[in-house]
């Protein structure tokens, strides 16, 4: 998987978390389209243990593909109802408060 955090200056970490082969693709549902980027997702791949170490300490969280879905899952993190499909995909956001 690849995995960004982003660093808040207000406080808290975003982490980004996408499957390995969705980096650089575009996914489709109807006429919308979601961009997976670098950008946004980085460049750097990371261990399960490494992206469960971040988003044990997240703020938010941005989450595509089935495995870091499933990451979270398992985590007890969000449940697969609280995720959505975009096309075939599975996305979901984790917010704290």
């Amino acid at each position: 998987m690849f995995l960004k955090i982003h660093h808040s200056q207000q406080g808290g970490d975003i982490v980004a978390v996408c499957d390995r082969e969705l980096l650089n693709t575009t996914v489709l549902h109807g006429d919308i389209e979601v961009p997976i980027k670098e950008s946004f997702y980085g460049n750097c791949l990371a261990s399960e243990d490494e992206v469960r170490e971040a988003l044990l300490h997240a703020y938010n969280a941005n989450l595509i593909g089935e495995r870091a879905v499933a990451l979270a899952i398992d985590m007890g993190l969000i449940t697969r109802s609280g995720c959505i499909l975009i096309g075939a995909v599975p996305h979901a956001l984790l917010f704290r408060v």
